[in-house]
């Protein structure tokens, strides 16, 4: 028998020893960290790469305005710092409450500023509150509304001549005017409810009554508004435009740039709301191209691409297509080739199985996602990018040249009874097989259907005949005050028989192109008004004219 030592004793009741109580209670409360992130003065895109990274791994986000929501798309919980659950506004005290509490749960908390959060903000005080409780935290900068709003109205802080400025958070705070009057350039925040008493005093601090005064609510979002005036006349101004907080007002010889130098409220569809009825994918591609020109778009499905109900008339198509029955395969848009894709990688087929096959496509859109995989099309509309073009260049069956008289039609999102007519009457046979039928989908909420018949949007993009149809007939007509962009010929006939007058017409079959146009056309509508010596105002502010057909 082996006898332990009093070694081995000792080691084992060593290993076996409880945990301390210091140990206990840091295994008890996990302590978690806090980012402070600068979310920037509105618009999200101008989060620092940073910003986006932390956001992107956070547990818990504490935001401060509503809008800020949107900005976390990873599933972490979202808590309103800005009020109360009975709406009351919270206090800086509370709001650091609030962060502490969530990073004592262990989790990482990123506390969402407007701005920067050092500068005009809680972000010291609640950074404060969390070295009091031990919580390891950091500070990522975002742009500040002081010198990001005034920039997008045009307005330079500092030039050569004009060297410094100098921002002053009016508020409810006891001002004396006579400490700022001299300096170039004054930023005032929260000076909107107090600017006849701003002026007044720095007035009589001896600052010009002719001194340019702008004043930009909403800085950064295409819902900006500017207006320019003079110390002397900006309080009446500003009541006039019915300003309201949040604005950042700039005094000083700066503002005088802003003629010259106006970016971004003088984009070509600055402030536009434009409707873009669509398929059930989203285009990212218009939406940032709409976003450029300073357009807000918002997407409506009008058509819906199903499976087939009878999916057994495509099985037969494509066997066919194996065995060489067809001599063409015709695609008329980019869901047509998905869908025979789809069918493809069912059977485990690849493209090698058009080999000797003549391909046409409607579109580059629809010949781009042919090339994808790996086949150019044999024959494209010369002219106009739509069936009725590519009929006009379709040859006519010679029983000496073609082998074969049989066109294999996958039918997707686009009416091909046209098409299919067109070629029986140059001799051809068509297979038209629905691989992916398209449906109407439900009515938009009512607050979109409201603003389509109402003209609260300002242009509707139609990218096909099937949307202009599919619109009207479940959300009704666009207003008449508002633009019809139409993709191409097709669409615009179809609009016109819908009692539309179409605006815009786009030169190629190209959701880019199409927003070219439309943005084309804005400046241009934009420039008439400025040259007419008229306030330029969007469709949406017009008044109605008869613009529609009866």
């Amino acid at each position: 028998m082996t006898r332990k030592t009093r070694n081995d004793v000792t080691t084992t009741t060593e290993l076996r020893e409880e945990p301390t109580k210091a140990e206990t209670k840091k295994a008890a409360k996990p302590v978690g960290k806090v980012s402070f992130v600068g979310a920037g003065p509105g618009d999200a895109r101008l989060l620092t790469v940073r910003a986006a990274e932390l956001l992107a791994t956070a547990d818990v986000v504490i935001i401060e305005s509503p809008e800020q929501a949107a900005l976390v798309t990873n599933g972490a919980e979202v808590i309103d710092g800005g009020a109360s659950a009975d709406g009351a506004v919270l206090t800086h005290a509370a709001r650091a409450k609030l962060v502490v509490k969530h990073a004592k749960t262990g989790a990482h908390v990123v506390r969402l500023m407007t701005g920067d959060p050092f500068t005009y903000a809680t972000g010291p005080e609640e950074a404060l509150a969390c070295v009091k409780a031990d919580i390891p935290f950091e500070v990522v900068p975002g742009i500040s509304s002081v010198g990001a709003v005034p920039a997008y109205a045009g307005v330079p802080l500092t030039t050569k001549q004009n060297r410094e400025y100098k921002v002053v958070s009016v508020g409810d705070a006891n001002v004396d005017w006579t400490e700022h009057s001299n300096h170039d350039t004054l930023v005032l925040l929260s000076a909107v409810n107090r600017i006849a008493e701003v002026s007044a005093g720095l007035i009589e601090a001896g600052r010009s009554p002719e001194t340019p005064v702008s004043m930009t609510r909403l800085g950064t979002t295409t819902e900006q508004e500017t207006i320019v005036s003079t110390l002397a006349d900006i309080a009446a101004d500003a009541k006039k435009a019915g300003m309201t907080p949040p604005a950042i007002t700039v005094i000083g010889n700066v503002v005088a740039l802003r003629e010259s130098l106006s970016w971004f409220e003088t984009k070509p569809l600055y402030g536009w709301r434009v409707l873009v009825p669509r398929t059930k994918e989203p285009s990212v591609g218009l939406a940032d191209r709409l976003r450029s020109y300073g357009a807000v778009s918002e997407e409506v499905p009008t058509i819906s691409v199903e499976p087939p109900r009878n999916p057994q008339q495509m099985d037969k198509a494509i066997r066919g297509l194996v065995e060489g029955r067809y001599e063409w395969v015709v695609f008329t848009s980019a869901n047509a080739v998905k869908a025979v894709r789809e069918k493809f990688d069912e059977y485990g087929l690849d493209a090698r199985s058009f080999s000797g096959l003549k391909i046409a496509a409607v579109g580059e859109k629809t010949a781009a996602a042919v090339e994808v995989w790996g086949i150019r099309p044999d024959l494209m509309p010369s002219g106009e990018q739509s069936t009725r073009g590519l009929l006009e260049d379709w040859p006519p069956y010679d029983d000496l040249l073609d082998p074969l008289n049989r066109v294999f039609l996958p039918r997707a999102d686009i009416a091909t009874e046209a098409l299919v007519a067109g070629l029986l009457e140059l001799g051809w046979e068509v297979d038209d097989v629905t691989a992916s039928p398209p449906v109407r989908p439900a009515p938009p909420p009512a607050p979109t259907r409201e603003a389509i018949k109402t003209g609260k949007f300002d242009a509707v993009m139609f990218t096909s005949s099937s949307t202009v149809r599919n619109l009207v007939g479940i959300a009704g007509k666009p207003h008449a005050t508002t633009v019809i962009a139409c993709i191409g010929p097709a669409t615009a006939q179809t609009a016109e028989e819908h009692g539309l007058r179409v605006d815009v017409i786009a030169e190629k079959p190209s959701v880019e192109v199409l927003a070219d146009a439309l943005a084309e056309f804005g400046q241009q509508r934009r420039v008439a008004m400025i040259e007419a010596g008229e306030p330029v105002k969007k469709p949406s502010q017009r008044k109605p004219s008869s613009r529609r057909k009866s």
